[in-house]
Parts: structure tokens; sequence; C-alpha cells
């Protein structure tokens, strides 16, 4: 049985990645912007990509505290339909940044345990989609991206009053029983279809859009 399942796949970095992300059916393809990462990019760069992405799919911009000043060369020189917040930003941060952008916004929350469960309810009450993911371990230097699972046993049967998607460790191997677990509507993966940081591999991605969906 197949389920209505969106997938995210993040990351991108490539013209092949991103028509694999799209013929496979992702909903969404995820570009970030942030120097640290592998799988960052400069602006002239997401721009080439995002232009061949179909209307139909969300083109989703991670960034990690990023100033306005940031934000406004981004909106500038990409075509955006969503900003991803995955550093320490607050509510009223992205509040502000709903404000100012004009554009729909997915905060990402790290959890390691239940203390970490009220962050995602106060976010709910400002971002547009909460993004569900691991907590780095202490010291990382990616926000996310680490390929680190967290216990999905801490948001069984949890539900918030905005869309939601479950990041973190995703494989084609285990995302069915993540969805199962989490009853999880989305899924967001990067590291788990990629062959080495920031080199996403089309057959992987097709067979966790494929698990996913319980093709």
């Amino acid at each position: 049985m197949a389920y209505d399942i969106r997938v995210k796949i993040c990351g991108i970095t490539d013209a092949a990645a991103r028509d694999a992300a799209v013929g496979a059916g992702a909903s969404y393809v995820g570009f970030a912007f942030f120097p640290k990462s592998p799988r960052h990019l400069t602006h002239e760069a997401a721009r080439a990509l995002a232009l061949g992405v179909p209307p139909g799919v969300a083109k989703v911009a991670l960034v990690v505290n990023a100033d306005d000043a940031a934000l406004d060369a981004l909106l500038a020189a990409v075509p955006i339909d969503m900003l991803q917040l995955h550093g320490a930003e607050t509510p009223a941060r992205v509040s502000e940044v709903k404000a100012r952008t004009g554009l729909p916004v997915m905060k990402a929350v790290g959890l390691a345990d239940e203390a970490d469960l009220p962050a995602l309810a106060e976010h709910a009450k400002v971002a547009d989609q909460l993004l569900v993911d691991a907590k780095p371990p202490k010291g990382a230097e990616l926000p996310g991206g680490n390929g680190l699972a967290f216990d999905w046993r801490l948001i069984a049967g949890r539900r918030w009053p905005v869309p939601w998607m479950l990041a973190g460790g995703l494989t084609p191997a285990n995302v069915a029983e993540a969805i199962r677990l989490t009853g999880a509507r989305q899924v967001d993966v990067s590291s788990g279809v990629e062959t080495a940081p920031g080199v996403k591999d089309a057959d992987r991605i097709a067979a966790f859009v494929a698990a996913a969906k319980g093709g």
C-alpha cells in the first residue's frame, strides 16, 4: 500500500542529484547555504539548480542563524519557495524572518531526549512547518546532515498544529520503519542517499523515495 508521503532530498549540489530527486518523485529539494557544510552552495550555483526545478516541487533554502543581510542577498539571487532555519533561531526570529521575506518558514528542532520536546511546541506556534531532527553531538560542526537518528519513540503519537517532517539518520533501509513508528507524513534525507559527503547517488535517492512511499 502506497501512502501519500512527501519526501525532501536535502543538500543537493549538482544537476544530476536535482534531476534524480525530481524524477524519483520528491516533493521538496533542499539547497544548503552554510559554509562549513560539504553541501554548501554559492548563490550562483544554487540559482542555476533552482531554475531547473519544475513547478510543483518546492525549493527549500537551508540557512543557519542567517542575519537579515544574508537572507536578503540569498533571496535576491535564488528563486526559493521556503526557508529552513536550521540554527539556534528563536520563535521570535522565526516570526521576523516570515514577516521580512514573505516566505513560509520551516524550523528545524533537534531532539535527543524528552527535554527537547517543548521547543517543538513553541516553534509550532510561529513556524509554517517543523523539521524534527536529531540533535547534533556536542562540538559538531554541522547542525544537521550528520547521519544520526534519535529515538523515534520520543515522538510516537505526538502531533503539532503545523505540518512536520522527520529527519536525522534516515536511509532507504530504515525510512519505512521510521514512518511506521512516528506516523510521519513527510521525511527528509541528505547523508542517507550519499556515497560521500555532498555526493548524492541517484539509485539511493530512488530507493529512498520508493521505500518512503511504500513502493
